[in-house]
């Protein structure tokens, strides 16, 4: 499954960034921007976004501030090398990794951080619920996990019409940009998929986080998670 998906992001890559803003509409690069917002007055100096694909949230947090180092971490070397053509990452951190054995020791970072991949990481419960924990083991007590992340609408009228549109438009309109078939086939099974709100503050509980705070975004369609790892 692992190198499936490695393929995937390699074959998309280049057109990962502009496949997702007419995706989105563009919605996406104002749900990062809230998502940076919510980061202003958080403490600590030592942040990472994993799964950090061509690096749009990283080269956001790295601007944000001046007080603090930015870790780009990814399992897909041609996703990282656009993330480190950023200007703002020019001096950033990258690793090549996974997120099932980050190669960081328990409580190292004050801030982690992670935008529409989530759902990559959930081919089944078990396997999503390992991730939320090694997140939370390299957190500090009392650091912080962001999850920026596509959701599930209540109204069951407008759930289906959300997953009607994933289903029609996002593998026919990925194929015409990136050329890549098996690429965005994945990507639109992944969405429908995911958790609602509530559903995933609870993986978060579970997985060693308290203080958990939801805030959706465009009719729940996207949901911006907040959680502290306990003192």
């Amino acid at each position: 499954m692992k190198k499936a998906v490695q393929k995937i992001y390699q074959e998309v890559a280049p057109t990962y960034e502009l496949v997702n803003h007419i995706l989105t509409w563009g919605f996406d690069i104002r749900w990062r921007k809230r998502a940076v917002k919510t980061t202003s007055a958080m403490r600590g100096g030592l942040w990472m976004d994993v799964c950090s694909g061509t690096g749009e949230l990283a080269q956001a947090l790295a601007r944000s501030r001046d007080d603090v180092q930015v870790l780009a971490l990814d399992f897909s070397l041609p996703m990282l090398e656009r993330a480190r053509e950023k200007k703002g990452l020019e001096q950033g951190l990258f690793s090549l990794g996974d997120v099932t054995r980050l190669p960081f020791a328990d409580n190292t970072f004050d801030l982690i951080t992670i935008s529409f991949a989530t759902r990559n990481l959930n081919p089944n419960p078990d396997y999503l619920s390992a991730c939320l924990r090694e997140f939370c083991r390299v957190l500090k007590p009392g650091g912080i996990f962001l999850n920026l992340e596509t959701s599930q609408p209540q109204p069951p009228w407008l759930r289906r019409l959300f997953h009607l549109y994933i289903r029609t438009v996002v593998k026919p309109v990925g194929y015409l940009f990136s050329g890549s078939k098996a690429g965005y086939k994945y990507l639109s099974h992944t969405i429908p998929r995911f958790y609602a709100s509530g559903e995933f503050t609870s993986f978060l509980r579970e997985a060693g986080f308290d203080q958990v705070r939801a805030t959706p975004l465009l009719l729940s369609i996207a949901a911006i998670h907040l959680a502290v790892k306990s003192e």
